[in-house]
């Protein structure tokens, strides 16, 4: 690893020199496009704006911006110039954001002039004051002669991102990642994939959302390729946005494929340079991976990683020959096992929780140290929370979360099985299981279901296809038809809030 950058700001200094004229994003319009060159000098302009607001580097700055080029100049910006950056999550609740704001620590607030009033509004009676610099689109970053020539690039140990998750604690924790943890995992996709200069990526996740913020912003700025960065996904333009823009590959999450599924099929000409789809974020039901591959003829290599381990800790093969199914990959750029309860190693084949070790995990949970404790283990791998396993070829399946597991009378039953049974009925747009306290067994199984358009399903029917597929102890025993299940960013199923509303079950 000797001589490879480990610093966002190597990363940016690499590229300007080597490719300075080289396109490194663009917008999905084709009107803006910024070049290496332009990026370095836009990481020198937003140097000058954070010290006009008093920031010194080391500090924390948060944006509450949608996606867009001038978003993407903040962030690199920020981090090329030594700053912690702290890229608020848009979906999440007010109390969600008001709590990520005064936790953060952060001392200045960068938001777009839409989300001006609600920011403020959330910021009142805190009891410290923090600064809201509204960037507009067309705007000046600000001037380089603001920046000292004679500073030093921030330290690969220096916090880089502090990013904040969503999951089964009341309010999220925030992921502290270092200069050198983020460019480690940059340049590990970039060499999983073999991408290279040429290699195009359509960005449609939010840039709030560790995979987007490392896999397709931070990766194209490892091997020097580039982004188009939409402001948003729809399915409808997809496929034209990829082709206008000679896209090489796509970054999605399984319900985007859905999406994508349930739409028409593109025109041979606006797939044909694209050569691989990589999913991740949550489990993709084989049959939607199948599904994907036969009508749009683009291989789908499945990925997995957490906020905690700065995106990607698994991949599956570039080769599709040596792809598995169903299987998240094999560990990349780090080493990864199977742990029993005790935290001693498992045989290959028998379920356990996955950690993982390597140079690009997350150095705390931020003003966490309980916490921070409880994901590592002694000997200093993460917990992932994950339950699954190793083959012997080592890769590794998740069958679900340890928090998640459903256990009814004493048996372990993984909500994801239920949930892959549910999608193979041709009505069943998209379900998810949970475990529901029952007095009798401990927890019983509610699926919640969402039927495609225009179809309908009586419960009967659908509780005598799920015996048909998982017999009767798994079959669940309440069925909930929904219009939608609850997600976070990246389009993971949160699943106990499917418990939301939920009357307790009586004994009989």
């Amino acid at each position: 690893m000797s001589g490879l950058p480990d610093t966002v700001h190597a990363l940016v200094v690499q590229q300007a020199r080597h490719r300075p004229d080289a396109v490194y994003a663009l917008d999905a319009d084709g009107q803006q496009a910024l070049t290496f060159q332009q990026l370095a000098q836009s990481c020198r302009q937003v140097g000058g704006l954070l010290r006009s607001q008093g920031l010194q580097p080391g500090d924390t700055v948060a944006l509450v911006m949608p996606n867009g080029l001038l978003t993407l100049q903040l962030l690199l910006g920020a981090m090329a110039g030594g700053w912690c950056v702290n890229p608020v999550n848009l979906v999440s609740q007010p109390d969600q954001m008001r709590h990520v704001l005064d936790h953060s620590d952060c001392q200045l607030v960068l938001v777009s002039p839409e989300w001006e009033s609600r920011v403020r509004s959330l910021l009142q009676g805190l009891g410290r004051v923090i600064a809201v610099h509204v960037v507009a689109a067309d705007a000046a970053l600000g001037s380089e002669a603001m920046v000292a020539h004679s500073e030093s690039p921030p330290l690969r140990t220096a916090a880089a991102l502090l990013m904040y998750t969503s999951g089964t604690t009341s309010q999220p924790k925030g992921v502290v990642l270092s200069q050198a943890s983020l460019v480690a995992n940059a340049l590990s996709i970039s060499r999983e994939h073999a991408l290279r200069p040429a290699d195009r990526v359509l960005a449609v996740l939010p840039l709030y959302h560790i995979n987007a913020f490392v896999v397709t912003m931070l990766a194209p700025l490892a091997h020097g390729g580039s982004l188009v960065l939409p402001d948003r996904f729809s399915s409808t333009q997809f496929w034209s946005q990829a082709a206008r823009h000679q896209c090489t590959w796509l970054n999605l999450v399984p319900t985007m494929i859905s999406y994508l599924l349930e739409g028409p099929a593109p025109m041979p000409a606006q797939t044909q340079q694209i050569r691989l789809c990589r999913s991740a974020s949550s489990a993709l039901p084989n049959s939607r991976l199948r599904a994907f591959e036969d009508k749009f003829g683009i291989g789908i290599i499945e990925t997995m990683g957490l906020t905690e381990t700065a995106a990607p800790s698994f991949s599956n093969p570039l080769a599709a020959s040596l792809r598995k199914v169903g299987s998240v990959g094999r560990a990349s750029g780090c080493e990864a096992r199977v742990v029993d309860a005790d935290l001693n190693p498992v045989p290959d084949g028998e379920v356990g929780e996955i950690t993982i070790r390597g140079p690009h995990l997350m150095q705390a949970y931020y003003k966490n140290p309980e916490a921070t404790q409880t994901a590592f283990t002694p000997d200093g791998w993460l917990r992932s929370g994950d339950l699954g396993y190793r083959d012997r070829d080592g890769f590794f399946f998740v069958t679900g979360r340890i928090k998640e597991l459903i256990i009814k009378g004493g048996e372990n039953i993984a909500p994801r099985e239920i949930d892959e049974a549910l999608l193979r009925h041709p009505a069943v747009l998209d379900a998810a299981a949970v475990g529901m306290a029952d007095p009798h067994y401990g927890q019983d199984i509610l699926a919640c279901v969402v039927l495609r358009p225009g179809q309908s399903l009586m419960e009967a029917e659908l509780r005598d296809f799920c015996l048909g597929q998982l017999g009767r102890y798994k079959t669940p025993r309440m069925f909930r038809f929904v219009s939608t299940l609850p997600r976070g960013p990246s389009g993971k199923v949160q699943r106990l809030k499917l418990l939301d509303g939920l009357a307790p079950v009586q004994v009989s």
